[in-house]
């Protein structure tokens, strides 16, 4: 599909048909990426989207303990310097 470039003020953009809108997921926030060969244009994600939920299914399946509990010694500012 070829489209043009249009003056949007003092920049430029392109008009997205509502097919690949919806195609590609793109809502109103989008990522775009400079490549060697082009742009990227992807949906924005947000990055802990879903970690309130799996933290609750961790706690409720027991999973959610330390995994470094035992094996890290404190440091000498720890041992001086922190109230326990």
């Amino acid at each position: 599909m070829k489209t043009k470039i249009v003056p949007i003020g003092n920049s430029r953009g392109i008009r997205i048909p509502k097919a690949l809108l919806q195609q590609c997921r793109l809502r109103q926030t989008v990522e775009i990426e400079a490549r060697p060969d082009g742009l990227l244009i992807r949906p924005s994600t947000r990055p802990r989207k879903g970690w309130d939920v799996a933290f609750q299914a961790m706690a409720q399946a027991g999973d959610d303990q330390l995994l470094d509990q035992g094996v890290m010694t404190p440091t000498q500012w720890e041992n001086k310097e922190w109230k326990w």
